[in-house]
């Protein structure tokens, strides 16, 4: 999977890279910006290692369904690699690239395919546009955690 082919989102955040991975490194905040997780219960410890897992919940109270999402690479500061489950739903991979794009600036590629369940039948072209809306609200999502992160950024405040 490739990030510069069929990317689902890329979003340029005026934050530094160290500051945008460090986000992706706490798996508490899993559902502050990933769109869909709606809590997590437990963090193994070490992650993002590869083998370790955010164990979350998606949906709204009391219909949620709970499963894990597992680092399969983690290269600090500038890819994540994740494995991301929602039976019976399907699975997907997900891929974050984070590339400087200046001192202050990161480029993260978001690309996502389902690698089980009914919308893994679907062509990758198909499965991008499905899912592009949803990965470019949760760049914009971890762009405001980055950003408020790095600069004290707060509601309403200018960036």
């Amino acid at each position: 999977m490739s990030a510069r082919s069929g990317a689902d989102a890329v979003l340029d955040i005026p934050a530094p890279r160290d500051d945008v991975f460090a986000i992706l490194c706490d798996g508490w905040n899993y559902p502050n910006w990933v769109v869909g997780a709606s809590h997590v219960r437990a963090v193994d410890r070490g992650w993002p290692e590869p083998g370790t897992r955010i164990h979350h919940s998606v949906g709204p109270w009391p219909v949620h369904l709970k499963d894990f999402t597992e680092v399969v690479v983690a290269e600090r500061p500038r890819l994540l690699v994740l494995d991301a489950r929602l039976w019976p739903v399907g699975a997907a991979r997900v891929r974050l690239d984070l590339e400087e794009v200046g001192k202050r600036e990161t480029r993260v590629t978001m690309v996502e395919r389902a690698t089980h369940g009914p919308i893994s039948l679907a062509p990758k072209g198909a499965q991008a546009r499905l899912l592009a809306p949803r990965n470019r609200e949760s760049l914009r999502r971890l762009a405001d955690l980055a950003v408020g992160r790095s600069f004290g950024v707060g509601p309403g405040d200018s960036r």
